[in-house]
């Protein structure tokens, strides 16, 4: 079937590409390590001209042929090349974010191919203390829209910056950002923690749910600071082996992110009873970020695929981008 749409994620590390048909079902998908921070370097030719540029080169290796083979098929991004240091910058939008309002704000960059790459805009939540993201809006959009009949959820993303975005009447409407993947990172590898850890490669699920438990303990109320000390406290007293610790710290921090964020809900919803839980991400991480919600009491707990493409094709949509596509169809 004809091709509709080409879709790229692009973030910091790495660029996903998405060929779309009809409906949007992703009929082709590239993974490539051609982030906005570590774009190609070598020049060479692209659409026939000489070409330096690393937006460019990274563009034409992700989705020349592409190109090529579907003459006048638009092109939508999201994530970091609209950030200050992408290709084009998409100026944030204010929350409450709608599929609308992100719709109609897209930027445009026309590459040396003539085509014209949108890209789709950030969000960020004006307070004391601003919040932003970019990318995980479309990703929220692709849920909102496979899952219209769940008005009352909360999205999570779990990673580096873990994002949980509350959804209400079609809109995103407030968001908190932990920066939970980095603190873990940062722990394991730049302090005296991990001197006597082990990695193994396997998920250790027992020393995981130590570390959550730790985290909703009364010892806990005295925040991460003080917890993550035990990780190495309860190595030197023979009670965590060195391959423990590092899902010993991962619980601890997930499972300190959860506590907080279930207090906060409880605070915000008084009676109400918690929202239901739809995690994007990484499998694993996701199940183990489905562990510590069941501790902390969440009981609807659901998975979602394709995010980003569904979001994508929406936001196309909503633009009026595939029009042309499908009335030559």
């Amino acid at each position: 079937m004809q091709a509709q749409l080409i879709a790229l994620d692009w973030g910091t590390t790495s660029l996903r590409a998405y060929l779309l048909g009809p409906a949007g079902q992703v009929q082709n998908m590239r993974s490539l390590a051609c982030g906005i921070m570590q774009l190609p370097t070598t020049p060479r030719q692209v659409a026939g001209q000489p070409c330096a540029d690393g937006f460019e080169l990274a563009f034409d290796e992700a989705c020349g042929d592409w190109l090529d083979a579907n003459p006048g098929i638009p092109v939508i991004a999201c994530g970091m090349v609209g950030s200050a240091q992408g290709w084009r910058e998409a100026p944030y939008r204010d929350t409450p974010a709608s599929l609308n309002a992100l719709s109609t704000a897209l930027q445009t960059v026309r590459s040396v191919r003539g085509v014209d790459v949108h890209i789709v805009p950030g969000v960020i939540q004006r307070s004391a203390l601003p919040n932003v993201m970019r990318g995980e809006e479309t990703q929220v959009l692709g849920v909102m829209q496979s899952q219209s009949h769940l008005n009352d959820c909360l999205i999570g993303l779990p990673g580096s910056h873990s994002k949980w975005v509350q959804v209400q009447d079609g809109c995103l409407v407030h968001f908190d950002t932990f920066m939970t993947g980095e603190l873990y990172a940062a722990a394991c590898e730049h302090t005296i923690l991990g001197r006597t850890q082990q990695h193994s490669g396997q998920f250790d699920s027992a020393a995981f749910e130590r570390g959550v438990q730790v985290a909703l303990s009364p010892d806990g109320q005295l925040g991460p600071l003080s917890t993550l000390f035990s990780a190495r406290t309860l190595g030197l007293t023979g009670q965590l082996t060195p391959m423990e610790q590092p899902d010993y710290v991962s619980g601890l921090l997930i499972g300190h992110e959860l506590s907080a964020l279930g207090r906060v809900l409880r605070q915000r919803r008084g009676s109400q009873p918690l929202p239901a839980i739809i995690l994007i991400g990484n499998s694993q991480l996701c199940e183990r970020y489905q562990r510590a919600l069941d501790a902390c009491g969440f009981a609807d707990v659901r998975l979602a695929e394709q995010a980003t493409e569904q979001g994508l094709w929406h936001l196309a949509h909503a633009a009026g981008l595939l029009h042309h596509m499908q009335t030559e169809g």
